[in-house]
């Protein structure tokens, strides 16, 4: 019987397993594989280079770039969300009126997608007719007002606003679900005693949301290793670099150089006779007879 339970767990425990050694483990030894040559992602020949390519990349004044914004956008994702859902959730859970709109409309941004969290902000950043601009200038603050996302100094901190304004609503529902849990008992004993809120907050409520808390920190550097969308949709890592991350690193330097490759060998073909031809830079549409 014993022999039996433990053949069937290992039978269907090596399912997923499989599947996670095939689609996860198999490509990441691939991809290391090749991180070890000079292979350029179209012919069949290659070399081994060793940590070549590691050092190289160490070099590149980008990569820290892209690092440093990247521990950025971490921080910040780490304290923006937890910080404000806790506000908002320890503003809400009390019976004000109209609390349950209120929370309603704090959740709504992370049922949109980044991409539409993305145009909507870089609506609002506008130098003419954004939001953000319009109302500086209608308080008189006319020297603050510029391209928000046309600046190096501004670009990134624009662009992880717009990302900690939608994830601030789900840390506020999950701190309110964690505020839920917490005994009025013991909020009515540390009243007696002579606590004040900031002492019953920082003594009692925070350290029974410590559940509720490593969920919210969890999810937010899960979900900070993820944004790629928004950034891509606002700046595209620039101005001059300035808002790379990782991510959007890599996206440049593979999918775009491997765009370019390709443009410049459908070039080639287009005009065999020209032995310049890849240096040639053809309007768009032009290899393919379009109108341009």
């Amino acid at each position: 019987m014993a022999r039996s339970r433990w053949f069937w767990r290992v039978a269907f425990l090596s399912i997923p397993l499989l599947l996670y050694l095939v689609i996860v483990v198999g490509p990441l030894l691939y991809s290391f594989f090749f991180s070890l040559t000079d292979w350029n992602g179209f012919s069949y020949d290659f070399n081994f280079v060793g940590l070549a390519n590691f050092a190289k990349i160490f070099e590149d004044p980008l990569f820290g770039g892209a690092i440093k914004n990247t521990i950025i956008w971490m921080v910040a994702a780490l304290t923006i969300p937890t910080l404000g859902g806790l506000a908002l959730a320890l503003a809400l859970q009390t019976q004000l009126r109209g609390a349950r709109l209120f929370k309603s409309l704090f959740y709504l941004p992370i049922c949109l997608s980044l991409v539409v969290v993305g145009q909507i902000w870089i609506w609002i950043y506008q130098p003419r007719w954004g939001l953000l601009n319009l109302t500086l200038d209608s308080v008189g603050l006319f020297d603050v007002s510029q391209a928000w996302l046309a600046s190096p100094e501004t670009a990134l901190a624009s662009v992880i606003v717009a990302w900690g304004w939608q994830q601030t609503g789900l840390a506020m529902v999950i701190f309110l679900a964690g505020l839920t849990s917490v005994p009025t008992e013991l909020l009515e004993a540390a009243q007696i005693d002579g606590a004040n809120y900031r002492q019953s907050l920082l003594r009692v409520v925070i350290p029974l949301l410590q559940p509720a808390t490593v969920v919210v920190i969890a999810l937010a550097v899960i979900n900070s290793l993820k944004s790629f969308d928004i950034v891509y949709i606002v700046t595209a890592g620039g101005p001059f670099h300035s808002s790379d991350t990782l991510a959007m690193m890599m996206y440049n330097e593979v999918v775009q150089e491997i765009l370019h490759g390709l443009r410049q060998r459908d070039l080639r073909r287009a005009v065999p006779d020209r032995p310049c031809a890849d240096r040639v830079l053809l309007p768009a549409g032009a290899r393919t007879g379009e109108s341009v």
